[in-house]
């Protein structure tokens, strides 16, 4: 599992990039609750779509369902279609999902609770927030299937990587050679910096290390 406090969202697009996979970040930036939160781990995808339908026993048991098999080190990944007719993510299943070792949740929908979500701890991004509850507005269509958010299809189990920058997502096909080009990477920016810092050239620095 991934676990590199090193990388960023940055990184990780350029070395896609390398690898000819140049539509791999979300075309829009979602906000994190906290500036300089960090999510990066296998993704647990749900859809959302309109729906008044209700089941008053269980109003809520797709989300439940869904939340109780979320696992350790994955980012909970909610397609809304940019759904402002609610929000699909607070702070208990925030409190589940940390209880169960997630790493985060990213959304192109909006969030609600964000002050508490924030005092948790548990990164999370979003499109917005919007206190509004999903019960008889939103229903969960399907979960962990492929879906679709800024324009990036995201399969279950994908990485993703959010930071301030913006969310990235590493296929699964691709996940070993990405993992080491960024990673190789990291250690070369280090070095690059500290080159940079001393006072080189940046013509000089590129033409050593051709990073930038």
């Amino acid at each position: 599992m991934p676990g590199d406090e090193r990388l960023t969202s940055a990184m990780i697009s350029d070395v896609l990039d390398e690898l000819g996979l140049r539509n791999q970040v979300l075309s829009k930036r979602l906000e994190p609750i906290v500036p300089g939160s960090r999510a990066f781990g296998r993704a647990a995808t749900a859809r959302f779509a309109p729906s008044e339908a209700d089941d008053d026993a269980d109003p809520y048991g797709p989300a439940i369902d869904f939340i109780d098999r979320i696992g350790a080190g994955q980012v909970v990944v909610l397609a809304t279609d940019e759904s402002n007719a609610s929000a699909f993510w607070g702070e208990l299943f925030s409190a589940a999902a940390l209880g169960a070792r997630a790493v985060g949740v990213v959304t192109d929908g909006n969030l609600r609770d964000t002050e508490r979500i924030a005092a948790l701890g548990f990164p999370a991004f979003s499109r917005s927030r919007r206190p509004v509850d999903y019960r008889r507005r939103m229903a969960v269509l399907e979960t962990h299937a492929p879906v679709t958010i800024g324009g990036v299809l995201i399969a279950n189990d994908d990485l993703i990587m959010a930071d301030d920058d913006g969310v990235v997502v590493v296929p699964q096909a691709y996940e070993h050679r990405a993992l080491v080009a960024a990673r190789e990477r990291a250690a070369r920016e280090s070095t690059v910096l500290a080159e940079l810092l001393a006072g080189e050239s940046l013509r000089a620095v590129w033409e050593r290390h051709r990073i930038l």
